[in-house]
């Protein structure tokens, strides 16, 4: 059965221009082009296989994912690959690892933070991977709260010298990837101390093992935390924990963009403005936007394809069985996630846009935009991240037994995947400082002040608080203005309910504490309003190619509606629709989902992900799926021998009832 495509007749089913469709979802051309580039060649190449990750024991697995580092190294100076492609290259070989804190955390993070003298320094020796970094900011004790860490840095003024030290248990650093095993250097979060006084969390960069023998230098005790959840996933990563006994560095590797100490001893703040720094962040977590919609597109990949290849039930004498797909109940749970990806990349692009336009603006020292834009990106984080997590995992069921396979892929796309609703900041913790942010847009209202970006409609409070949803018949909520209203009315009603419920309070951080859960719901409806408004705006643009803007209609509506009742307590506790406009809605997205079923595979096809890349059995392109698990099933390697090992001394004395001696 090699060579026939198992899924062609669905594919023939597509009413619109797939190939348009690649280009749309890469986000132009020439994306396109460098990601289908690279895609192959990472695919055609036997070093960066990956089938055999989830049967390995961790020090084979750490060692295969040091070979595979290696050689996209060595591919990337031999084919003088661009940053874009290098970076390409690093995210299809699929395997987390050092590279990742290195490239990702490391190198920002001088960029970010560093002098200009600081990053002449550096840059070129982490550019040229003459020394590998990694972040180390989270200890045991502390996460999310940065300011509470409790690493020291003390500067000494008789030798001119910063002492890095570890004082309790709970300030080790814990979790840094890259730590525990390859890093030679890492920028270091600690509570700077100079003069006797404590002058909060800087960064500092300190080398921890020698160039020459890879020991840990002086007063460093280092090593790997131990394994983490699933197979292979990221137990390819060795984080790490890091101990500090009286480090001595030299005065110049603090940061010192924001703030210096002088050779005396004394705390001055430069004139950059501290903002800047937010700038990094608000980079990071719009890249972890985008890779949450390349995390759920490979879940739901899989899934769609499998349940057109899947039979069970339903056939009239003796005919085929139905395949899954077209069970309701399938479409309702995986329709919306197919659409939930698309979302997601979209605002992932426009939070592209967002970040350049803070960054022009910050350099303009313009900080306008910025309280907004860093609310915008912790909200899309957290949205984002636990919206992918839980979709990955609903996938998994869709594919039902077959799912629970290694060879799905599945199972360690979720492992791998999970660990984002925590890192960069608690998904609830973030939740609650976009709440914050809502919280003081209201108040502001009344000194004036006019709302920007994604609070803009806070400023028609007035209308949104009385407005009725204009919607009569089903197809009305295929209209971008109605589901609009819909969506803002009840985001700005639930951050009113909560402005209003906080007012009683005589002390405005009591209130906050006692009404977190309210607050983090109204921030999650602001921040699916965000979403939603973004894939309409995306609409709005020219879309060139055979249907392909009709398709991308259809999901945005499918995303819009299925938000709306999942969520339907929150429209109709707050008034926003009607309980009749409610059900048209649900009746409505019906008829939607018999829309996406012709183009289900067709608009899964247009994500391009090549086989190596999904790693899964199940999502193959050309749908041979059951002759491909049973022979991955003898690669086990407890098929390695017929009889197993364990048998003679446990198995065979019961069957023979020769344990005469043993008390049962």
């Amino acid at each position: 059965m090699e060579g026939v495509d198992h899924l062609a007749h669905e594919r023939n089913k597509a009413q619109f221009d797939v190939e348009e469709m690649k280009i749309v979802w890469a986000g132009s051309h020439h994306a396109f082009e460098v990601s289908d580039r690279i895609a192959r060649l990472v695919a055609s190449d036997p070093v960066f296989a990956k089938d055999n990750r989830t049967r390995l024991d961790r020090k084979e697995l750490f060692k295969n994912t040091l070979r595979k580092t290696a050689h996209a190294w060595k591919r990337i100076i031999e084919l003088r690959l661009t940053e874009e492609e290098a970076s390409r290259l690093r995210s299809f070989v699929d395997e987390p690892a050092f590279t990742d804190l290195h490239w990702g955390m490391f190198v920002p993070a001088i960029k970010g933070q560093g002098t200009e003298e600081q990053q002449k320094k550096w840059l070129p020796l982490a550019y040229k991977m003459q020394i590998i970094g990694c972040y180390a900011q989270t200890e045991l004790g502390h996460g999310s709260n940065v300011q509470g860490l409790e690493t020291t840095a003390t500067f000494d003024p008789q030798t001119d010298e910063f002492v890095i030290h570890s004082p309790t248990l709970t300030s080790f650093k814990w979790w840094p990837g890259g730590l525990g095993k390859i890093s030679t250097h890492a920028v270091v979060y600690a509570r700077l101390i100079t003069d006797g006084q404590d002058y909060g969390v800087n960064g500092f960069i300190v080398q921890l093992r020698s160039l020459d023998d890879h020991l840990p230098l002086p007063g460093i005790t280092i090593g790997d935390i131990g394994m983490k959840f699933g197979n292979g996933a990221y137990n390819t990563m060795d984080n790490g924990v890091l101990k500090f006994d009286h480090v001595r560095i030299p005065r110049d590797q603090m940061l010192m963009r924001v703030s210096q100490v002088t050779r005396d001893g004394k705390y001055v703040q430069s004139n950059v403005p501290r903002q800047l720094l937010y700038g990094t962040m608000v980079y990071v977590r719009q890249t972890i936007v985008s890779d949450a919609s390349v995390a759920l597109s490979r879940a739901v990949c899989i899934a769609t394809r499998y349940s057109a290849v899947r039979r069970q039930f339903g056939s009239q004498n003796g005919g085929p069985e139905s395949q899954v797909i077209d069970y309701k109940t399938q479409q309702a749970r995986l329709f919306p996630l197919l659409a939930s990806a698309y979302a997601f990349r979209f605002v992932g692009e426009w939070l592209k846009w967002l970040y350049t336009d803070v960054t022009q603006r910050l350099q303009a020292n313009d900080f306008s935009t910025l309280p907004e834009a860093h609310a915008c990106t912790a909200g899309l984080k957290s949205l984002t991240t636990s919206a992918t997590a839980d979709g990955i995992e609903e996938c998994r069921k869709l594919c039902g037994g077959h799912g629970y396979l290694c060879s799905s892929g599945l199972p360690e796309l979720f492992a791998v995947y999970v660990p984002a609703c925590t890192y960069e900041g608690d998904n609830i913790v973030l939740l609650l400082q976009v709440a914050r942010h809502l919280m003081k847009t209201i108040s502001q209202l009344q000194s004036g002040k006019k709302p920007v970006g994604t609070t803009a409609y806070m400023g028609r409070l007035g209308h949104l608080m009385q407005c009725k949803t204009d919607v009569q018949k089903a197809e009305d909520w295929l209209k971008p203005k109605a589901v609009l209203q819909a969506f803002e009315a009840r985001a700005a009603r639930m951050s009113v309910a909560c402005a209003q419920n906080l007012s009683n309070f005589t002390n405005p951080e009591e209130g906050f504490h006692e009404l977190a859960a309210d607050l983090a719901e109204a921030a999650v409806a602001h921040c699916q309003l965000i979403v939603v408004s973004k894939f309409i705006e995306k609409l709005q643009q020219d879309i060139p190619g055979k249907g392909v803007k009709q398709q991308l209609e259809i999901l945005c509506s499918v995303y819009a509606l299925f938000l709306l009742h999942k969520h339907q307590g929150d429209f109709l506790s707050t008034g926003s629709i009607t309980s009749r406009q409610s059900s048209l809605a649900n009746d409505q997205l019906r008829t939607l989902y018999s829309q996406v079923r012709p183009n289900a595979i067709a608009l899964v096809d247009a994500f391009n992900y090549t086989d190596h890349y999904l790693s899964s059995i199940l999502g193959r392109y050309d749908g041979n799926v059951y002759p491909k698990l049973y022979e991955e099933a003898w690669k086990d390697p407890l098929n390695d021998s017929v009889v197993p090992d364990g048998y003679q001394q446990y198995v065979r004395p019961m069957l023979k009832q020769q344990l005469r001696n043993a008390r049962l």
